[in-house]
């Protein structure tokens, strides 16, 4: 198989790749595409990217390439992108930085194919470079998860599940199993769970937490995550070399997803576990810039937020939602 015509009825899958500044990586993840063994449709969401980004994108013909002329974030641009998959087709959600092995879609279809229960089928994540596996399964976050992980990071792996919201062992990634999150550099994503979970959520999360807000609502609506290590997926990734604010938006995420369902007491105790991972490691000048930020609410709104959605696709859409309200603000 290969890419398909963006006009071509026949697809079972929608690839919806969000760009920024993506022109170095667009060109790999496009040719792995191109020697998938299923056939699948591309549509590229461009979030204003400055470089030659949408140059790369139109060397391939077949491609759908929407330049929304704004950075509208990840979730933002995913629900630009699920304005054109057609009724009945599944989603695959694909960071630009990462290349797809040949059968890895054909495999989360015939997960999802096979268990109508799966809503949400997400591969395993290697290193592009070193092949090194990305630790990209998760539990629902805790307090304890969240200073567990604060504390220890990737040091005691084997440490009990209530002292890890990230999975580590070789174990866990050594067969299929349901989990609560996957990490959204490649998701597939079955039409009936993203016809019952609708719009990601744009109006909260402009980056970071956006897959783990949507993996509770599709579970909330009865499907399951299923990680299936057959399916490989090779990504970039940034790494250490996320700037400061972004380090913060992390941790800012994570408290702001964690507060949409439990009260404040429970909030602010998770807000000092998360702190605790910035305070601990004050030689890193990026988590002494978090810090402040995750103690302080009212530093939160200087962290990077997505711009004013154009009207043109606002008027189309509605794709900015937030999924529930959020609870209220607790104080600094």
């Amino acid at each position: 198989m290969t890419l398909l015509a963006a006009d071509d009825t026949s697809a079972r899958i929608a690839a919806i790749i969000v760009t920024y500044n993506s022109a170095a990586t667009l060109g790999a993840l496009l040719a792995s595409l191109n020697a998938s063994t299923v056939g699948v449709r591309v549509i590229i969401v461009d979030n204003g990217s400055a470089d030659d980004t949408l140059a790369v994108a139109a060397t391939e013909p077949r491609a759908l390439v929407v330049a929304t002329g704004a950075n509208l974030g990840y979730s933002g641009g995913i629900n630009v992108g699920r304005q054109h998959v057609r009724q009945g087709e599944h989603i695959a959600i694909l960071n630009p930085d990462l290349v797809v092995d040949p059968d890895t879609l054909q495999v989360l279809l015939e997960v999802i194919d096979g268990d109508p229960a799966v809503g949400i089928a997400a591969p395993q994540l290697r290193g592009l470079h070193d092949d090194d596996r990305f630790d990209s399964l998760r539990r629902e976050p805790t307090v304890l998860r969240a200073l567990g992980d604060s504390v220890f990071g990737n040091r005691w792996r084997s440490r009990p599940a209530w002292l890890a919201e990230t999975l580590r062992t070789d174990d866990d990634y050594a067969r299929g199993r349901d989990v609560a999150w996957a990490g959204g550099a490649a998701l597939l994503i079955s039409a009936a769970c993203d016809r019952a979970v609708g719009a990601w959520d744009s109006a909260t999360y402009f980056l970071y937490s956006e897959e783990t807000d949507y993996a509770r609502r599709a579970r909330d609506a009865g499907f399951v995550v299923r990680y299936a290590p057959a399916a490989v997926a090779r990504h970039e990734g940034s790494g250490s070399g996320q700037p400061a604010p972004l380090v913060a938006l992390i941790s800012v995420n994570r408290i702001r997803y964690f507060q949409r369902l439990h009260g404040p007491v429970r909030t602010k105790l998770f807000r000092m576990a998360v702190a605790v991972q910035h305070a601990i490691r004050p030689h890193d000048p990026r988590h002494r810039f978090s810090l402040p930020v995750v103690l302080n609410r009212r530093r939160w709104t200087g962290l990077p937020a997505g711009d004013a959605t154009p009207a043109a696709l606002r008027a189309r859409s509605g794709a900015s939602i937030r999924s529930t309200p959020l609870t209220a603000a607790e104080g600094p």
